[in-house]
């Protein structure tokens, strides 16, 4: 059967669009694919919206006026320190235009101290090593090396790097843009962290018109995200010294040489030493030859990026293997060959409909082999639920802890916890429907990784419309849930509604975490958050610890959200939502103004990673 509204809907937006929307075409049909109509609204919706209007913000707020640049010329000299870039550039036949356009944007620089190290990797092209030669000639901040024999990538920018004479790199590819004031944001995060040695900057793209699109504004370093996929790739800034020590580029790591680097780089540092600017610094090219457009422009680049994940999981004692999923890679982290068991807490009142549906789909699909069950009975009344429950009760790995006393979600948790026999625990809403049988295994496999706090889940409402993809801090006050209402089927903003990474806190409608650190952090805050946010409160709890909370998309779960608890409608759940709030402001006041998981150019009014107007940067 046809739907005809969806269509005439589709129709108005074309209509009042014009031809803006007739580029997007087969993006849009590879979206119908995927997501049917209503992935094409959702899409639609997003992308026609004035305030992601990418054109006019740049040309609002990226767009550096004179007085700007005189003021960054004055920081400039007031620097106390002047730190110097080799700025790195492999070429090999590009489009002498485009590659006139690359040299010049590093010329064009608003911060003097640096030098580009050229190395031309055999280019058969004679126009191309004549605009080289012209470039060495005229500037003596240009070192160009012409290598006689064809190696590839790796081995030119090995080349580059040979020849470099500062104390820090920047990568750059031999068709793209460096903003004018790239180099001088990097100078500025230098003098802000001395102790950096890694510093990237968010990016866009650019076309064969000078046409900029598609920006990625990236969270602060999250290593569980860059393992996903290379965000840190471009701009990229690195210590030389620190290169040097890894040694440098991997021959046969063509295409994903950039972040093979960076994952050897980073196994020897600090997380705290890899700095983000939060400024679109560099211009990616399209074109029918660049990973900018696709990854199959360059196949090889993904087995590349597999092998480097590889490499990187064995060189750090990480029992894990990678695949490549077409728009980033998947990690399957390997459980121990004894899985530990694993306390599944469900509180519930009455609800026999949803706590069957959710116990029995926990029992009939999931394929981990070592958890028991506690449903925390917090004063049923219903003689079909207490039936239930005394039915349960003969099962041995089932356990009914009756608990009498008025609603507290955190106390109800914590009183479980204390007589769990889990060394993990997962808190489970009664709503909570098991899609996918490997969603505990995935939770606990990421839960004992190093360095894990709390880990999360992919949930679904039952219209198949994303409701936990993840929490980000600051927007509607205090927090909501990543990428809230997206189709299923659709990636989300820079695939983040479908890749692991870390998130500053996740939802406990289903969250797995080790019992210790349950314990250590002081579990849910029964005193002050008794039902909103104290999920929130305990996951800023453990980042305060020194931990990092991780969202995987591989554990899929359907959420029928609160259908037993209702809205927060009437006056006294109202006043007690507005107390909660009130605290979480107070106490995390620094952490909601500024979320390392999300981004200041994204904005604090909507879920779906549209820009912020105006950005929440510091001026120049």
């Amino acid at each position: 059967m046809n739907r005809p509204l969806p269509i005439f809907r589709l129709a108005q937006k074309a209509l009042q669009q014009g031809p803006r929307l007739l580029g997007r075409l087969p993006q849009a049909w590879r979206v119908y694919r995927k997501a049917r109509w209503q992935g094409v609204m959702w899409e639609l919706r997003r992308r026609t919206r004035g305030a992601n209007d990418y054109a006019n913000w740049v040309q609002t707020h990226d767009t550096l006026t004179e007085e700007q640049r005189a003021a960054i010329v004055k920081r400039i000299g007031a620097m106390a320190s002047l730190p110097r870039f080799s700025v790195l550039m492999p070429t090999y036949n590009p489009d002498p235009a485009w590659l006139r356009a690359a040299i010049e944007s590093v010329r064009a620089q608003l911060y003097p101290h640096w030098e580009l190290c050229i190395a031309d990797d055999a280019s058969p092209s004679q126009e191309v090593r004549d605009i080289l030669r012209q470039y060495a000639e005229s500037d003596a901040r240009i070192k160009v090396v012409f290598r006689p024999k064809n190696g590839h990538i790796s081995e030119a920018s090995n080349s580059a790097l040979d020849i470099a004479g500062a104390p820090w790199l920047a990568l750059m590819d031999h068709d793209d843009l460096l903003a004018e004031h790239a180099l001088f944001w990097m100078a500025d995060c230098i003098a802000s962290h001395p102790d950096a040695r890694l510093i990237y900057s968010d990016e866009d793209k650019v076309d064969e018109k000078g046409l900029r699109s598609d920006p990625y504004f990236k969270p602060d370093w999250n290593i569980d995200l860059f393992r996903s996929q290379n965000m840190f790739s471009h701009l990229g800034v690195l210590a030389t010294d620190l290169v040097r020590a890894v040694g440098g580029f991997r021959k046969g790591m063509e295409g994903s040489q950039d972040w093979d680097l960076v994952l050897r780089c980073v196994e020897r540092i600090a997380p705290q030493q890899v700095q983000h600017v939060p400024r679109v610094l560099y211009h990616w090219r399209i074109h029918a030859e660049s990973t900018a457009r696709s990854m199959s422009a360059k196949p090889y680049a993904a087995v590349a990026g597999e092998k480097a994940l590889a490499d990187h999981f064995e060189r750090t004692g990480v029992h894990a293997t990678a695949e490549y999923i077409g728009f980033g890679y998947r990690v399957h982290y390997a459980l121990p060959a004894n899985p530990p068991l694993v306390s599944l807490i469900i509180p519930t009142r009455n609800a026999l409909g949803l706590v069957r549906q959710c116990v029995d789909s926990i029992v009939r699909k999931t394929i981990y082999p070592h958890y028991e069950i506690i449903i925390v009975d917090n004063a049923s009344d219903d003689p079909a639920t207490l039936a239930y429950f005394e039915s349960l009760a003969s099962k041995p790995n089932i356990r009914i802890l009756r608990d009498e006393r008025e609603f507290n979600y955190s106390a109800l948790n914590n009183s479980a916890v204390e007589v769990a026999r889990g060394e993990l625990v997962a808190l489970v809403n009664n709503d909570i429907e098991v899609m996918t049988p490997e969603w505990l295994s995935e939770m606990v496999s990421l839960a004992l990784q190093p360095g894990v706090g709390a880990v999360g889940a992919r949930l679904w409402y039952p219209g198949m419309t994303l409701q936990h993809g993840g929490v980000v801090l600051g927007i509607g006050g205090i927090a909501v849930h990543a990428n809230k209402g997206l189709p299923r089927g659709l990636n989300g903003y820079a695939g983040r509604a479908a890749l692991i990474q870390s998130f500053s806190a996740v939802t406990a409608a289903c969250l797995v975490v080790r019992k210790a650190l349950y314990q250590q952090v002081g579990g849910l805050d029964e005193d002050r958050l008794a039902v909103a946010f104290n999920d929130v409160d305990f996951c800023l709890r453990l980042l305060e610890a020194g931990y990092r909370n991780v969202w995987t998309p591989y554990a899929e779960l359907l959420h029928h959200e609160s259908a037993t608890r209702g809205d927060d409608v009437a006056p006294e759940k109202r006043e007690r939502f507005l107390k909660e709030s009130a605290y979480m402001a107070q106490r995390w006041h620094g952490q909601l103004q500024h979320d390392p998981a999300y981004n200041p150019n994204l904005t604090t009014a909507l879920e779906d990673f549209s820009y912020a107007w105006p950005p929440r940067v510091a001026p120049v």
